[in-house]
């Protein structure tokens, strides 16, 4: 990799791992650069394209925000990441992507891939779209909430669908006792579409997994379990009442950490930008906004105050703008 371009690339994991709301995500980054030996952004961004021409991907976000109150009551950090990260894969490789999420999730999210500019078509109409490169689709389906149809699902969809890659941003995993916590500390499994067991299937059996997490308890971060009990509030073992802390046990190829899930998602369109000299990539601030209201619209809270509004983890919404024009400020001279 060039010099110049390596230098890009740790500047957009600078950015997007700057710890503004104090979660405790810059030792969550330290470890996975040291197991990864490069930036974590550049890796994440190569990997999504180094899918074949019409190759195949299966994505999942989305969190059940409050899930003991409602099924129904998503969260905003996850999707508007989720679909830039989509968007520059269709558009650079003709991918044939598949998101799977709650069925109660599936309208908030499909108008969020709309609002990225992505039709949401079912599977055999995004595969056919992705074979004549005539539009940007995606598909978006559901995935089982208990144990026992997940893990059924999970080799069914693996061979049905036969995946070059699988993709995760913001989604939750369970933890070494099966309980699927939140940022409190608190059990909030019930509602939850079982994607984790799908993804480790996935990892177990080779096949390359990118995931992004922001937290400690989102799949992916079983690789720096260590960091997220040392780091992470309720990270502990004993920090939770079920003798566990909330960090996910679920593993992938790539983890990339960030302050915010959506800001990771937003670095790594802007590396795919970078690495194919391709501005249409790009997940721009304009964009950024837009989705930023379309989610507000559709309901999607933001998690840390508990309201429906345009913020995001509690950050204010200029602050995820300002990220999106940051990354597209620092790839700048690699477009055309």
């Amino acid at each position: 990799m060039p010099a110049d371009l390596q230098q890009t690339f740790d500047r957009l994991d600078r950015l997007v791992n700057l710890d503004v709301g104090n979660r405790g995500v810059e030792p969550l980054y330290q470890a996975a650069c040291a197991q990864t030996g490069a930036s974590l952004v550049g890796e994440a961004a190569r990997r999504l394209l180094d899918i074949p021409e019409g190759g195949v991907a299966i994505a999942t976000t989305g969190s059940v925000s409050r899930a003991w109150i409602s099924g129904a009551i998503g969260e905003n950090d996850g999707p508007s990441g989720a679909a830039a990260a989509i968007r520059a894969l269709v558009l650079a490789r003709r991918a044939l992507v598949v998101v799977l999420i709650e069925e109660a999730l599936i309208p908030p999210m499909a108008r969020v891939l709309e609002a990225a500019g992505l039709s949401v078509v079912d599977r055999d109409a995004a595969r056919r779209a992705s074979v004549d490169g005539s539009m940007a689709c995606v598909a978006v389906e559901a995935y089982p909430l208990t144990d026992g149809p997940g893990a059924d699902a999970a080799p069914r969809l693996l061979n049905d669908l036969k995946p070059d890659l699988l993709f995760s941003t913001e989604r939750v995993g369970r933890n070494l006792n099966g309980v699927y916590y939140n940022m409190r500390g608190r059990d909030y499994g019930m509602n939850r579409a079982r994607v984790d067991l799908l993804f480790d299937l996935a990892f177990e059996r080779g096949l390359q997994t990118i995931a992004v997490g922001d937290g400690g308890n989102e799949i992916g971060m079983g690789n720096v379990a260590d960091a997220v009990e040392a780091s992470i509030p309720f990270g502990a073992p004993g920090d939770c009442p079920c003798g566990g802390g909330i960090g996910a046990v679920s593993r992938a190829s790539l983890l990339l950490t960030a302050a915010v899930s959506n800001w990771g998602c937003t670095a790594i369109a802007a590396g795919m930008a970078a690495l194919e000299g391709n501005a249409r990539l790009l997940h721009s601030p304009d964009a950024e906004a837009r989705l930023l209201e379309v989610m507000t619209a559709e309901g999607l809270i933001n998690s840390a105050h508990g309201v429906i509004d345009p913020n995001v983890d509690g950050i204010p919404k200029a602050t995820h703008i300002a990220v999106a024009e940051l990354a597209r400020a620092i790839v700048a001279p690699h477009l055309t």
